[in-house]
């Protein structure tokens, strides 16, 4: 008898109380039937958000209630939900510091994970496992161990992100530059403005078919592979211990600017064949340390490179003179350096307050060592009889560019210190905390434009010292601009798109507070305005930019009472005209006629009097 009390007891004390948070309803009747089997584990509760389970919590004691939480890692596939998620799980961690939590998801997210874990989880198992698997890690966990399951599929495999092979790489670009041939057409006819009914639909729907078909090659065809490969130990690995501290890299090859007789053989910058024509790209593992909608906002921006690069904006480009493959190639070693320099910002331990005088260094050592691996550290080109090194003479004109180009690229230092620090992004005057999809939408233009700023400033000393070479001119320009003529209205048009940018578009986007900033698409490069407070930089406007904002200014004064008066002189010049000449000529008009009609009728009545004679 005695015996049986004490294994009661023991049962009742070791019973697991589970609070389970999930959003599919099928999965949590199908977790609760399981765990029936198993009578030290008992789901007390179980909701489908993150708002529930706080309410349930807060309504009683969770450590009388409660023993473990289990929770979804993704609790819905929109992006929002993924972040609220690993919101919850910080926000239980600190509000129940000895609440364990465990983690369960369809796939293996190796970022996502990593990411879990610095928010506080204790533990983590895929959801396809077996039901005493899942029971040994809920009692692990909630015993105070940490359970993060082995890859029991991938006994003795490592995952690593390898280039894929050059024939992979070279049809995957066929099919994508026929598509957006295509494209380019099609988006021409649409923009004729005299098309009947009956054409806009044809082209509409065959830019849905290419745009269907772009998707299907980006699907069949992926930029990158995902390798597994026999570890020497042949022993299983843990999760832990294969969270990746590799990120997502476009599989193009970059081309070297020259051919390999002008360039130095296997320049550091040129991608080097390994066996079996792949090469692994490996990244610095940091990037895990950025917030999973961070992480998922510069593979989107990578992906959107795919897309199109076309510009759309209605404003002269630098970069607008490469041809499409360099265009993006050029514009995804911007991102691909900028994420480098966010790495080392992390490692310098950079404080917040520091990041308003370092903009100005971080925008030129990113724009320096994306000229140097754009064009090789160490090409050279031969002009007069006379080998000049490319890359020395471009970064010669670091003080142009940084004055016309790289000071000039707006938000920078709010773009810096939401990625590094998590500050709020304020938009529109409210501040939106970091993965809300305000600030997510906002951070993809800010990065959007950033780069897009940077390709610029990375081609301005090329136009301004090598513009028409003619090596040049076969390796990077595109076949329309490849003529010395119209290299030179190229550059003529860039002059004057900066005269206009300085002396009329800036005063006006500062007297109207906004930034017009340039954004990658779907279909190419176009330009938005996002609203700012620009009001210092507005007390600071002289000479013609003070002018060009009085005038504005005399012109919105001056116009509505300028038309209102128009419009009353109009009117009044309107009833005189119908009101008072109108009526004297319709007056003398009617004179006139009776006066006709008169005499007619008198030189009848004449005529009938003589014939009666």
């Amino acid at each position: 008898m005695t015996n049986n009390s004490t294994s009661g007891r023991n049962r009742v004390s070791n019973l697991i109380k589970i609070l389970l948070i999930d959003d599919d309803s099928i999965y949590r009747l199908g977790f609760c039937t399981a765990l029936e089997s198993y009578p030290n584990l008992q789901v007390v509760a179980e909701v489908d958000t993150a708002t529930a389970a706080l309410e349930f919590l807060g309504r009683r004691s969770p450590e009388a209630v409660v023993n473990l939480v289990v929770l979804e890692l993704l609790l819905d596939s929109s992006q929002a939900n993924q972040l609220s998620s690993l919101q919850l799980c910080q926000q239980l961690k600190v509000q129940y510091p000895s609440l364990p939590v465990l983690l369960l998801a369809k796939q293996w997210q190796p970022r996502l994970l990593v990411r879990a874990k610095e928010a506080g989880a204790d533990g983590y198992c895929p959801k396809g496992a077996s039901v005493a698997i899942l029971a040994e890690a809920m009692e692990q966990v909630a015993s105070g161990n940490s359970y993060w399951q082995e890859l029991s599929t991938l006994p003795s495999s490592s995952a690593s992100y390898l280039r894929s092979p050059r024939w992979h790489i070279q049809l995957r670009h066929s099919g994508l530059g026929q598509i957006e041939q295509a494209l380019e057409l099609v988006e021409q006819k649409l923009q004729k403005p005299k098309l009947s009914n009956w054409d806009w639909l044809f082209w509409s729907g065959r830019r849905r078919e290419l745009l269907a078909a772009r998707w299907v090659v980006n699907q069949l065809l992926p930029s990158d592979i995902l390798v597994v490969s026999p570890s020497p130990d042949n022993s299983s690995t843990a999760v832990t211990q294969n969270l990746p501290t590799l990120r997502t890299q476009s599989a193009r090859q970059t081309t070297p600017l020259l051919p390999q007789s002008q360039s130095v053989e296997n320049s550091p910058q040129q991608p080097q064949e390994e066996e079996g024509e792949t090469a692994a790209l490996v990244a610095p593992a940091s990037r895990a340390s950025l917030a999973p909608g961070q992480s998922v906002l510069f593979d989107a921006t990578t992906e959107k490179l795919h897309s199109g690069v076309k510009n759309l904006s209605g404003v002269m480009l630098e970069i607008e003179i490469l041809q499409a493959e360099k265009r993006r190639d050029l514009l995804y070693i911007v991102l691909r350096k900028f994420e480098e320099i966010l790495d080392e910002l992390r490692f310098s331990q950079v404080k917040l307050e520091q990041l308003p005088q370092k903009r100005s260094q971080i925008l030129l050592d990113l724009w320096q060592i994306s000229v140097i691996d754009f064009f090789g550290k160490y090409s050279t080109l031969s002009v007069d009889n006379s080998e000049l090194e490319v890359v020395e003479l471009l970064l010669g004109d670091a003080l142009i560019i940084q004055n016309a180009i790289l000071d000039k690229i707006p938000l920078v230092t709010e773009l810096l210190a939401h990625l590094l620090f998590k500050t709020p992004l304020v938009i529109d005057n409210v501040p939106y905390q970091v993965e809300t999809p305000e600030a997510l939408a906002r951070l993809e233009i800010l990065l959007h434009n950033l780069v897009i700023q940077v390709a610029n400033a990375v081609m301005q000393p090329l136009l301004n010292n090598f513009a028409d070479l003619e090596i040049i001119k076969q390796s990077l320009y595109d076949r329309s601009l490849i003529s010395s003529r119209e290299i030179a209205r190229f550059r003529n048009n860039l002059s004057w798109k900066y005269r206009q940018l300085k002396f009329l578009s800036e005063p006006q986007a500062i007297f109207e507070s906004r930034y017009e900033l340039l954004v990658l698409s779907d279909t190419g490069i176009k330009k938005t305005s996002i609203y700012a407070p620009r009001r210092r930089e507005l007390e600071q406007l002289q000479g013609i930019q003070l002018a060009v904002t009085l005038a504005y200014e005399l012109r919105d004064a001056i116009s509505p009472r300028l038309r209102a008066t128009v419009a009353w002189i109009g009117s009044g010049v309107v009833y005189i005209l119908t009101q008072v000449i109108g009526k004297g000529i319709g007056l003398i008009v009617r004179g006139v006629i009776q006066g006709v009609g008169s005499s007619l009728q008198e030189t009848r009545f004449g005529r009938n009097s003589e014939r009666w004679k």
